[in-house]
């Protein structure tokens, strides 16, 4: 990250496709700061890339989230797709504790990402075309983000985002 001060308590939203590093980035913070919807999906249905388990994931995230903020803790959302219903509910509750919101924008090339999907485990890896998609889904996303809530947005980690046929 640059040296960007944010405030605490806040709620970090790490938006990037699968592989672009944002569990890596997780990592600065402690690990019961962090909330990853894919940890949710996996106790819900053993399976953390089921997109089937996603509401039920993303609602209990919420309830975590829910106590965190109530508590005035700060939380990192790594929450894979920049799902924008998602994000919604996240900034829904952040606002209902006044705890003020940033985004975290992972701008990992997507060769990189895909690199890095394959190197995964079986069970772990997210179809290519599934991380075309969130990769371009970001870049889609990222300029609106300041009008959906967030007081913060910055671009971190890797090299500027390019679409790729």
């Amino acid at each position: 990250m640059a040296d960007a001060v944010l405030p605490d308590p806040v709620l970090i939203v790490l938006l990037g496709a699968a592989g672009s590093g944002k569990s890596a980035l997780a990592g600065a913070w402690p690990p019961s700061a962090v909330l990853e919807l894919d940890e949710f999906r996996e106790r819900i249905c053993d399976d953390p890339i089921d997109e089937d388990a996603t509401d039920e994931a993303v609602h209990v995230l919420g309830e975590v989230l829910e106590a965190r903020l109530a508590r005035r803790l700060t939380t990192v959302v790594d929450a894979d797709g920049p799902d924008r219903v998602v994000r919604a509910k996240l900034l829904d509750i952040a606002g209902r504790h006044r705890v003020p919101a940033a985004a975290l924008i992972l701008t990992t090339p997507l060769e990189t990402c895909l690199e890095r999907n394959a190197r995964r485990p079986p069970e772990r890896r997210v179809p290519d075309d599934v991380v075309r998609l969130q990769y371009a889904e970001t870049v889609d996303a990222t300029p609106g983000l300041p009008g959906e809530g967030f007081g913060h947005v910055e671009a971190v980690y890797g090299g500027p985002m390019r679409l790729v046929s």
